[in-house]
């Protein structure tokens, strides 16, 4: 993928980059050369990227033409606002610290060429403030309170000409660093109709998708002519990068999987999950509103609080079972037998959460889940309870056993479940989900809707094969072709 270097005056740019074609911002504003070429990288390191200045119409025309601007338009206006740079100086506040700690005067800069520090001790530091602002060329100053606290107190772009000569050999290994082994490198090869993340984290025990499952997805991509890299928390300042991202490392509200949903949507990405979807199925009291709104049937329900949690027994009976808002995967679920057990459990849910949601115990042998997307079912399987357990997975310390798992195709599974998965889903967006739900002779119930369901080789996929993750590919592939005309 072509990659150019813009500035003000290429004769203020000396140094060359491997790949990299320097062009004037006016060249690449006003010639029609530069109008086409989707997927092409535009490095803007123009002297100002204030409103309606050269700068600011390189990043905003390039990503009119398709193009992929570094920094983007979100990322310019991020870094004129001092609302997101206290943001950021809060949320790295313990990297800050630790960074700085051996520093003596009361200011320090430093300067991020390509996400890297020319000290290698403030590299960590360097490559967080570049995950929140992907700027080529980036200065951030920082300024002591007191006798220990430092604060990140502003943020902004480098002028190409203003990278000191002493810097010039590190600026390009960094750029040197950064482009080597990119997808989007110059190298000529056919364009692939769009590119998608895939975010993974190597180190999750109970990942969404396994290792087979993942490189289905990457075949059925390939397959269907698009591009595809797995990246992690630490390529959040790539995003810009790509068309979509797709989202199989467990997802939390208040965690970097939100944050890079939020962001890639922002930046004009098709994502799944979306942040919305995250917002509503990763908590478990907003879904049990939500579910009572549209009136899905589900098991008795009561949402707990301080006030009430005397009448959990009387309205629910005994047993009952407990929910964290924020519980997934069977943790955080838990089943209180007597009124013991349900008096200290409430203590410990509630001592975390304001709200815990309660509902009533409904035994079966197994759940039924319906893995639904863009408003479609596209499987069915039978969730069998762990064996001498009440749940489909048994956590014991950092071990977890699981019940055997049958997947049926979507016209064999009962009507009654399939219709019931599809209606719950509908209120919630267009997203992937994977609806559970109960049946007891005709009555049918939602337990709950999870985004980013799990989706396994050999389980999940056992009917459809391959034709699963390529009818989850396509509707990317069709959403992304959507979004770019402009529907």
């Amino acid at each position: 993928m072509p990659v150019l270097l813009v500035v003000d005056d290429p004769g203020h740019w000396p140094l060359a980059l491997p790949g990299v074609d320097v062009v004037s911002a006016n060249d690449y504003l006003t010639d029609p050369a530069f109008h086409d070429g989707r997927g092409v990288v535009v490095l803007n390191l123009c002297l100002s990227y204030a409103y309606q200045s050269t700068g600011h119409y390189v990043s905003l025309l390039a990503e009119a033409r398709g193009h992929r601007p570094k920094p983007s338009v979100a990322t310019i206006q991020d870094l004129r606002s001092p609302g997101i740079v206290r943001f950021v100086s809060d949320e790295l506040r313990a990297l800050i610290q630790r960074a700085l700690a051996p520093v003596r005067p009361a200011e320090f800069v430093l300067s991020v060429y390509f996400g890297a520090s020319l000290a290698k001790r403030y590299q960590t530091l360097a490559t967080a403030l570049f995950n929140q602002f992907p700027a080529p060329l980036l200065r951030a100053r920082f300024r002591r309170r007191g006798k220990q606290e430092w604060q990140l107190t502003g943020l902004a772009p480098i002028p190409a000409k203003e990278v000191p000569a002493a810097h010039r050999d590190a600026l390009v290994e960094a750029a040197t660093s950064y482009f080597a082994g990119r997808r989007w490198s110059a190298r000529k090869r056919k364009m692939p109709r769009a590119h998608i993340a895939i975010l993974v984290d190597p180190d999750e025990h109970e990942p969404p998708s396994d290792e087979r499952a993942l490189a289905r997805f990457e075949r059925a991509a390939h397959k269907l002519g698009l591009a595809t890299e797995r990246v992690t928390r630490d390529d959040y300042g790539r995003l810009r990068e790509f068309d979509g991202l797709f989202i199989r490392t467990t997802t939390y509200v208040n965690h970097y999987t939100y944050r890079f949903a939020s962001r890639a949507e922002a930046e004009g990405l098709v994502v799944v999950d979306s942040p919305r979807s995250i917002v509503r199925c990763t908590n478990k009291v907003f879904l049990a509103e939500h579910l009572a709104r549209f009136k899905v049937p589900t098991p008795e329900t009561l949402v707990v609080h301080a006030g009430n949690r005397d009448q959990v027994a009387r309205t629910l009976g005994l047993p009952v079972v407990l929910k964290k808002p924020d519980s997934a995967f069977s943790v955080g679920v838990v089943k209180a037998e007597s009124e013991e057990q349900l008096e200290s459990m409430l203590d410990e849910l509630l001592a975390e959460s304001a709200l815990v949601v309660a509902q009533g115990f409904m035994p079966t042998d197994y759940d039924w889940r319906v893995g639904i997307f863009g408003g479609k079912a596209l499987y069915a399987c039978r969730y069998f309870m762990a064996k001498k357990h009440w749940q489909i997975i048994k956590h014991e310390g950092t071990q977890a056993t699981s019940g055997k798992v049958e997947t049926l195709r979507v016209e064999d599974a009962p009507r009654a479940v399939v219709q019931l998965a599809l209606d719950a889903a509908r209120p919630l967006g267009d997203g992937l989900f994977g609806v559970d739900l109960k049946q007891a002779g005709k009555r049918v119930v939602v337990i709950e809707v999870n985004d980013n369901p799990s989706i396994d080789a050999g389980y999940e996929d056992k009917v459809l094969g391959a034709g699963l993750y390529e009818a989850i590919m396509a509707e990317f592939a069709e959403r992304i072709e959507r979004r770019r005309s402009g529907e």
